[in-house]
């Protein structure tokens, strides 16, 4: 998975459930929202939070081309209070929009999600080989150690033998 596919213009309740989510994950991710939310009052950052997930609901919705009131009455909110977000008066409604700007630009928002390529092909068949390589190497030197240790007990089984003799 290299891309999460976020509709900019949600045609259905599943796409804007999409895009507002994306919108909320991406901004509260950001890292100047993180150092905003920081240097807050720990008592205010629900509020933060909660005023950010209504700015990113009335986007979504916004983008769905549904009307301020349905909007409002959907999220349990004013119409005012979603105008503010929608119109960027509120510091919330600008930095969800700041950051459905930048889907639009198709930077990634969600980042910390996104999982990493694995190696390329020809670097897969490197390793690929650098391991059978050390597999081989690997068995030769247990062969080794084998007739090492083998070398070993028959040396221990002649000096067994000797010491019996000087003994007897």
């Amino acid at each position: 998975m290299s891309d999460i596919e976020v509709p900019l213009k949600p045609l259905g309740r599943e796409d804007i459930q999409k895009l507002e989510a994306t919108l909320l994950l991406g901004t509260v991710s950001r890292k100047d929202v993180i150092e905003k939310m920081r240097s807050t009052d720990p008592r205010d950052r629900i509020t933060w939070i909660d005023s950010l997930a209504v700015a990113a609901g009335a986007l979504a919705r916004e983008k769905a081309n549904m009307t301020i009131p349905k909007i409002a009455e959907e999220l349990g909110r004013g119409e005012q209070t979603i105008r503010s977000h929608l119109t960027g008066k509120t510091e919330a409604g600008k930095l969800v929009k700041e950051t459905y700007e930048m889907l639009l630009r198709g930077e990634k928002v969600l980042s910390f999600l996104i999982r990493e390529e694995g190696p390329s092909k020809d670097e897969f068949e490197r390793l690929k080989l650098e391991l059978e390589k050390e597999r081989k190497e690997k068995a030769g030197i247990q062969e080794k150690l084998n007739k090492l240790q083998s070398k070993i007990e028959n040396i221990s089984k002649t000096l067994e033998e000797v010491i019996n003799q000087l003994k007897g």
